[in-house]
């Protein structure tokens, strides 16, 4: 394999005791900066080992979600069952990343029929607002904000657990909620990552307060003024009793039911345009998911749109077209292709990308000769200053962090659910409905206004998406689910692991690790059709991992980059690879969230 030149610069945290880190971060947080990591008598000294079982395996953002999925398993529960299990824990635990207010996509692979299954459990806008309705209430707003009940779209998550549980679960679906609901009202203690953005949460809420119903939001997690600090127990009573009910009665309650008449009341009064009609209108769908080839036997395989899935397949179309095994991995050369390839298919992205109700995808952007096309406009010398998009046969801002969770869990048969789910921005729109426990997103604040546009608002249609889940294939076998969260990061997220396994030979944890780069810029899907785009070239955000000599050579190209430490805007990784010969698993996860990959 190939030496990479990827050292990544990580911190030591050596506190006694989660008091005394909460007591005096001021004081310590200088000594464990100074000190970096230690040494490791096996593979790359800035990474960990992945875990190996044989019986069952989960990855989520946080150690609870990941043990109740285990425990759902040994159990006697299958893949799914025990994603619901942990999907509904981490919309208590990590709701600054998700809950049952947002939206779900799955990609599902059935050993049984040896099927890959797609599932959208997106939500969609109101059936009797119009555009033109919409804009009256925006006044002079060129955008839809990210809070308030305007870009708040109908939750998709409870529907897509109980279709994902009808054609797959094995468990009954109280049970599957009895551990969350149990945490909720007993409590648990807050990871140190989801308390950081709870504290950025908080910050921006407060500063936006009087553009929206902070009121339930603000009673629910940050009662006493203050956000929730690690290690401390955080409960939600609201929740366990909404959860609780769903697990009595059903889908139903939620979509038709008391949660329903209290959601449809509350969004009358912020001034939505839903109806209980709406609520009890929606659903889930299922769509196979496309797959292109990479190299040496690997595909990776997306949802289509209203996603963003298929970016990452038109990054790889573009990037299999280049050996970027020839230099090392932190090298100019490799991040400038990738960057490029980035931009390229997002300025696809920015015009194609919509509910496909709508506006039908031009799948001939997939194909490999389009793939070439694309590539022969990368200059391998110079970032070209604006990338337009192709032309097939036949723009608030995406880029942003997002908050989103991805977790993965495979079962001893083979079962293997790949999950993503999200609030979108911020947790969420800030309004929480009366007594209930969670937040409703604000995935609508990625509609364009243009009429023009594929992605333009209409009654009862999805918004672009840009949650993703992935799936991995090996020599035409079921290989690794994979996902890697956070907006605008997850489809360059995705090719940059894919590189780091089939290009440099890395193990699936270090293949997380490594140092990231995240484009952000170029042409977006809420910008009108046509007209010039904001911001052409975009910015290369890049880890501290990535060599000085690497960033002054891509500056050098014209790229304009910037390095970022914090880690929070390169995504959130979770895998799962099954040998399909000896059904042993791997799994790995993400070293910038609080969570666990851990088998049986």
């Amino acid at each position: 394999m190939k030496r990479v030149a990827l050292i990544l610069s990580a911190s030591l945290t050596m506190f006694a005791q989660p008091s005394l880190a909460q007591e005096q971060p001021d004081k310590l947080r200088p000594v464990a900066e100074q000190i970096g990591a230690g040494g490791r008598p096996a593979g790359a000294p800035w990474s960990r080992s992945p875990v190996y079982a044989r019986n069952g395996m989960a990855a989520t953002a946080h150690p609870l979600a990941t043990q109740i999925a285990l425990d759902v398993l040994k159990a006697g529960g299958n893949a799914v069952d025990a994603a619901i299990a942990a999907n509904a824990a981490l919309g208590l635990m990590e709701p600054t990343g998700n809950g049952i207010g947002g939206d779900l996509f799955a990609i599902i692979y059935d050993p049984k029929t040896g099927k890959l299954h797609g599932l959208n459990g997106s939500g969609r806008s109101p059936k009797g607002q119009t555009l033109k309705q919409l804009k009256a209430k925006l006044g002079d707003a060129k955008s839809l904000p990210p809070l308030g009940a305007l870009p708040v779209t109908i939750p998709g998550t409870v529907d897509a657990w109980f279709t994902m549980h009808a054609r797959f679960g094995s468990k009954p679906m109280a049970d599957l909620l009895a551990p969350t609901i149990r945490y909720a009202r007993e409590g648990h203690p807050v990871a140190p990552v989801i308390a950081e953005y709870y504290r950025r949460a908080l910050r921006n809420f407060e500063a936006n307060s009087a553009k929206f119903d902070f009121t339930n939001a603000r009673a629910t997690w940050f009662a006493n003024g203050a956000s929730p600090k690690a290690g401390e127990v955080f409960r939600n009573p609201d929740l366990a009793n909404t959860l609780e009910r769903i697990g009595q009665n059903g889908r139903d309650e939620f979509y038709r039911g008391q949660s329903a008449r209290v959601m449809v009341d509350y969004l009358k009064r912020q001034g939505s345009a839903y109806t209980l009609e709406d609520f009890a209108a929606h659903r889930s769908d299922w769509f196979e998911p496309v797959c292109v080839a990479y190299r040496k036997g690997y595909e990776l395989c997306e949802l289509p749109p209203n996603t963003q899935g298929f970016a990452a397949l038109q990054m790889a179309n573009i990037l299999k077209n280049v050996d970027l095994a020839q230099w090392e991995r932190g090298s100019a050369q490799v991040l400038h292709y990738i960057t490029e390839a980035k931009r390229l298919a997002y300025a696809d992205v920015a015009k194609f990308y919509a509910d496909p109700g709508f506006a039908p995808f031009p799948m001939d952007l997939l194909s490999d000769e389009y793939g070439k096309k694309r590539f022969a406009l990368i200059d391998p010398n110079r970032a070209s200053p604006e990338f337009a998009p192709g032309e097939p046969k036949p723009e608030p801002k995406l880029e942003g962090p997002g908050d989103t969770t991805y977790m993965t869990v495979v079962d001893k048969d083979g079962l293997m659910v790949s999950l993503i789910q999200s609030n979108y921005r911020g947790m969420g729109s800030g309004l929480t409905p009366d007594g209930l426990g969670f937040m409703f997103q604000d995935r609508g604040e990625l509609y364009s206004l243009d009429p023009k546009h594929a992605n333009a608002y209409a009654p009862g249609k999805r918004p672009f998406q840009t949650i993703i889940p992935a799936f991995v294939k090996k020599d035409g076998q079921p290989y690794m689910t994979l996902g890697l969260m956070g907006g605008g990061m997850q489809p360059q997220g995705h090719v940059q692991v894919l590189i780091n396994l089939v290009d440099y030979g890395m193990n699936l944890q270090e293949a997380g690790d490594a140092a990231r780069l995240n484009h952000e810029g170029g042409r977006e899907p809420t910008e009108p059709a046509s007209g010039p785009t904001i911001d052409p070239l975009g910015t290369l955000y890049v880890e501290p991992g990535i060599p000085a000599e690497t960033v002054a050579a891509l500056k050098a190209m014209g790229h304009k980059v910037e390095v970022v430490k914090d880690g929070a805007m390169f995504g959130g990784y979770q895998a799962i690879a099954r040998d399909p010969k000896t059904g042993v698993l791997t799994g790995a996860t993400e070293m910038r969230k609080d969570g666990q990959a851990q088998g049986y």
